[in-house]
């Protein structure tokens, strides 16, 4: 997941697409408004449109938005954190583009997951991506034991992440549900002045404690 504070990290084309969209598709429409803002644009933001696209959203929905929209508009995709479509219900609009033949382009920029593989030191030719795992034992030791062995087998890194508030916890469970000799990686608030990111065997890291309480955080175990 990735901090607020992302401008740093966007190429100048996507001002340049904002500068000229209109229609937005977003997970919350006060923090997208801001995001837009920041841009520095020269749009009235007063008169873009936007339509929540989140979570709980149904594909029927799509049909709906869509039908308020011209055909030849530019519609945005914003995400509330993350990247759009990965790990995220910007999918969702995607699909529905490739079902009514509306063209496609995906835009660059930062992934809380690629970013956090990419400063693990684990493997980036073979990885697994678990949203949130289990919430609850026996649960939650059950599915860290199958994926440290594919860890263990395959050499395979394997990501997660938990909602901010629950981190400690999961943290926690990790110390006493992991091989002391297993590597585990956590980067949190990426992207962000006070970002995070460091690797240790869960052996070491039951002598130090992260400051990762209510923080968006990406973890990873690995052979680095």
């Amino acid at each position: 997941m990735l901090a607020q504070d992302t401008q740093n990290y966007l190429p100048e084309i996507i001002t340049e697409i904002v500068s000229n969209t209109e229609y937005y598709l977003v997970e919350n429409e006060r923090t997208a408004r801001r995001f837009i803002a920041s841009l520095n644009t020269s749009q009235n933001i007063r008169d873009l449109r936007f339509y929540v696209l989140d979570k709980r959203s149904k594909p029927r929905q799509l049909n709906d938005i869509f039908s308020k929209i011209p055909d030849t508009a530019n519609v945005g995709v914003i995400s509330e954190a993350g990247c759009p479509g990965i790990a995220d219900p910007g999918a969702l609009a995607v699909s529905y583009a490739h079902q009514n033949n509306i063209e496609v382009i995906a835009l660059p920029g930062p992934s809380s997951i690629f970013l956090a593989l990419m400063s693990s030191g684990f493997s980036g030719q073979q990885f697994s991506f678990h949203g949130y795992i289990p919430l609850k034992n026996p649960q939650r030791n059950g599915f860290l034991q199958k994926i440290s062995e594919k860890v263990i087998k395959k050499g395979e890194t394997q990501i997660f992440m938990e909602t901010p508030y629950r981190n400690d916890q999961l943290f926690k469970d990790l110390l006493t549900g992991l091989h002391p000799d297993m590597q585990l990686c956590i980067a949190a608030n990426l992207t962000a002045p006070d970002q995070f990111v460091k690797t240790l065997t869960v052996k070491q890291w039951k002598k130090q404690k992260p400051d990762i309480n209510k923080k968006p955080a990406i973890f990873l175990i690995g052979v680095s």
